[in-house]
């Protein structure tokens, strides 16, 4: 590969000296997709790729990133990856653009006030109890799976006033997993054409969403059958009417469910494997963790007039959302854009990366180090528009307040009763739809208070 110079302002080919085999490759597997992001940021704030026959820019520094999200936003739509995760439901409100996504965000605002969120840290705790009850000192968990069904849960039970016994919330996490894999796939790969064979892993996609469908569906007609029962997001949707007087359709309320669930649950999910991860092998921040806790709650259940008292806590979710950031998220140029000194033509395919951009040693010193007092107010904090696990903008994740809520009480509830324990092997980091762990197995063992 060659460096281009024919087009002024539009930033160069990354030469042929990345030390990845190919870029297609790279983005193939999950520790490539990661080394990929974090290696491009050397050749400049704005590079491009080829993809195959495609040629993708990456955008790379902080100042430039703010500018697309917030200041020329409407510039871009979310680009191929959300493109994909229409496998959800098509008009979605992740998914959603310009006025049709203002409007559902509008809608749906209600639910997710920092008042309202309070009101469901009570639901979050009785939710997570059982879960948490359930461990059997000594015996090795599955983490990151226990923290998708745990999350999986609150969302359910906060948000559609559901709660599935183990095994239907595995099918539902199954088929959620099915559904990100295939999406990541086809965002990541020039394979458009392949979508609609008849493949075993294009079947598979499809049987997973209609089984997720047929879930969420179901608790929908529950809420039809019983109206006066619920006060819930699913009733909010039930009751909404558009600008003409008229009901949401079926199928929309169906996809707005069926995307909140997944995205709900997913970056929480691996937020929480992440930190116990690095509890267990950081033991001086999990006793001070457990300190912290121990005197905030002592003998009293967690309610939501304790989180304001759990900084440390809160810091730990912090460093976790810095250090293990989703990889990936995607734009496109819906004409021709500026950003910075680069002009980006119409139709280009934009990728940044939170999980790059928060591991640049140039904005957080020492950065691959797990260090939750870099948040103390004290220290030099990172510049505006490099800290962005959520997004920014008017396209930010609407659920932010949400996922940093139930992450501290997840965090602060098990901390309260067992220490997790690292069971073997080195654990990797992968590229998935956010950033994985390959395998997490813990063994939990009781605190001594």
């Amino acid at each position: 590969m060659t460096t281009a110079h024919s087009a002024p302002k539009i930033p160069p080919l990354v030469p042929g000296g990345l030390p990845l085999a190919g870029h297609v490759a790279a983005l193939i597997g999950g520790e490539r997709r990661l080394a990929l992001v974090e290696q491009v940021r050397a050749y400049g704030p704005v590079v491009r790729i080829n993809v195959g026959p495609n040629v993708v820019v990456i955008v790379n520094a902080p100042e430039l990133i703010h500018e697309m999200l917030t200041i020329k936003a409407d510039e871009f739509t979310k680009g191929r990856l959300f493109e994909k995760l229409k496998l959800f439901g098509k008009d979605a409100l992740p998914i959603a653009e310009g006025k049709p996504h203002l409007r559902r965000r509008r809608l749906m605002q209600p639910a997710f006030h920092r008042e309202q969120i309070a009101g469901y840290v009570t639901t979050m705790r009785e939710t997570v109890e059982p879960y948490i009850s359930g461990w059997d000192s000594g015996t090795s968990l599955d983490l990151k799976t226990e923290m998708q069904l745990m999350t999986q849960g609150v969302v359910m039970s906060a948000l559609f006033s559901s709660n599935p016994p183990r095994e239907p919330a595995n099918t539902i996490l199954r088929s959620v997993d099915t559904v990100f894999t295939t999406a990541i796939k086809r965002a990541v790969l020039p394979i458009a054409p392949l979508e609609r064979l008849p493949t075993r892993g294009n079947r598979k996609a499809k049987a997973a969403s209609s089984a997720l469908r047929t879930a969420v569906a179901d608790i929908i007609a529950e809420h039809r059958a019983n109206p006066g029962e619920y006060d819930d997001i699913v009733s909010l949707l039930l009751s909404a009417r558009d600008e003409t007087g008229e009901a949401l359709p079926d199928d929309e309320i169906l996809s707005e469910c069926v995307a909140l669930l997944a995205a709900g649950s997913e970056t929480t999910a691996v937020t929480l494997a992440w930190l116990f991860h690095e509890l267990g092998r950081n033991p001086d921040l999990e006793r001070r963790l457990h300190e912290e806790v121990d005197q905030v709650l002592g003998d009293d259940v967690l309610t939501a007039r304790h989180l304001g008292k759990l900084p440390y806590t809160r810091r730990l979710v912090q460093e976790t959302l810095r250090l293990y950031a989703p990889w990936l998220v995607t734009r496109q140029t819906i004409s021709e854009v500026t950003l910075g000194d680069y002009t980006l033509p119409a139709g280009t395919d934009i990728i940044w990366s939170a999980y790059a951009l928060h591991r640049d040693p140039d904005l957080y010193p020492d950065p691959l180090r797990f260090d939750p007092d870099r948040w103390l107010p004290d220290r030099p904090q990172p510049p505006k528009g490099a800290f962005i696990p959520f997004g920014s903008g008017k396209r930010m994740c609407i659920g932010d307040a949400f996922a940093w809520t139930e992450a501290t009480v997840i965090t602060a509830m098990v901390a309260s009763r067992w220490r997790l324990m690292p069971e073997r092997g080195a654990v990797k980091a992968l590229g998935a739809i956010t950033t994985h762990p390959s395998e997490l197995p813990m063994i939990p063992r009781p605190r001594d208070r």
